[in-house]
């Protein structure tokens, strides 16, 4: 399958540099899975788009404060916390490459420096702070930025609480669970009151998430494992939806990713953790999601090739077409799609 298939043109002044404020005031998009029409809508609608019974599944992994300048250095220096090892021990990505040697030892500030233990084929770091636990999660929180995808320019003074959703609570990730962003307490509440089931599971979203597709045919990406959990109360709920026919609905491709990867035929959901490398795209069998919410995403990217998964890559090109013509914002901070 070429991956030319999954391109667009966007003009640049159609990717969001800013949320939407209040967040539910973002435009939403109704994709029809079994009609494939489009309706035209506003965030603060879902609810009249769910139903009592229906189940939504949220991603409250949180952003942590993963990029770290080391001006002292050079200007450009620094690196970007991937996933915490073990002990004081991080994987990182980090620049530039003479500095990160094995060996060295770099300075954040007067109280926090880290030494570089090793290197691995695609350039990532494993690295030793001197301080542990709650003493390095203070000095990170306080030296670390929040790590904005690279088409958000110009001055963020809000980025750490807009670059996370209301409902963020577990430490790991490097990038938002983007389609998490649009919802409010409010919401929340109103969604809750009509007979919606919430609940949540955990994925970690990695560097991945911005690693482009290179590979001519698709089929040849390889996708980058993340770590994800999903509870016991998590599993009975959804087990018991499924038993009587309602529907899931998973907030952002992240979530989808936690439901087809822990879900089983024969014993459905369970409590479990673990890595997911699952790569969705056009031809795969669908489990278990029955609607995703989600944003809109770059060209040829991994998340444009699940939901063509999902509804069909001429729906969801058509789409993404009249998004463009009716003048969507795009991407994180962009306008949202419930295909269901």
């Amino acid at each position: 399958m070429k991956l030319s298939l999954f391109d667009y043109d966007l003009p640049d002044e159609l990717i969001a540099q800013v949320p939407a404020r209040p967040r539910d005031k973002c435009r939403l998009m109704h994709v029809d899975r079994s009609k494939g029409s489009i309706k035209h809508l506003n965030f603060f609608d879902l609810p009249r788009l769910l139903r009592n019974g229906d189940v939504l599944v949220l991603n409250n992994s949180r952003v942590i404060p993963a990029r770290i300048r080391l001006s002292a250095y050079h200007k450009n220096a620094e690196i970007l916390l991937i996933r915490h090892l073990n002990g004081s021990k991080w994987l990182v990505l980090g620049k530039p490459g003479k500095l990160l040697r094995c060996g060295n030892k770099i300075f954040v500030n007067e109280r926090l420096f880290f030494y570089v233990d090793s290197i691995d084929e695609f350039g990532q770091r494993i690295i030793k702070f001197n301080l542990l636990g709650r003493k390095l999660a203070f000095e990170l929180e306080k030296v670390g930025l929040t790590p904005l995808p690279p088409y958000i320019s110009g001055k963020q003074d809000h980025a750490k609480t807009d670059y996370q959703t209301v409902y963020a609570k577990k430490n790991g990730s490097v990038a938002a669970p983007t389609a998490g962003l649009h919802f409010t307490r409010r919401i929340l509440k109103k969604i809750a009151n009509q007979g919606v089931k919430i609940v949540e599971v955990t994925l970690h979203v990695g560097p991945g998430t911005f690693t482009p597709v290179k590979s001519d045919d698709i089929r040849q990406h390889t996708m980058h494992s993340e770590w994800f959990s999903l509870g016991a109360r998590t599993a009975k709920v959804l087990n018991e939806a499924r038993a009587r026919n309602n529907r899931i609905i998973a907030v952002g491709t992240t979530s989808v990713r936690v439901l087809e990867s822990a879900f089983e035929e024969k014993n459905g959901f369970k409590k479990m953790s673990g890595e997911t490398s699952i790569f969705i795209y056009p031809g795969y069998k669908w489990k278990c999601v029955d609607g995703i919410i989600t944003n809109f995403h770059l060209p040829k990217s991994t998340l444009i090739m699940l939901v063509s998964a999902f509804v069909g890559r001429d729906t969801v090109m058509r789409a993404y077409r009249e998004a463009v013509t009716e003048k969507y914002r795009f991407f994180s901070y962009g306008d949202a799609m419930i295909l269901i």
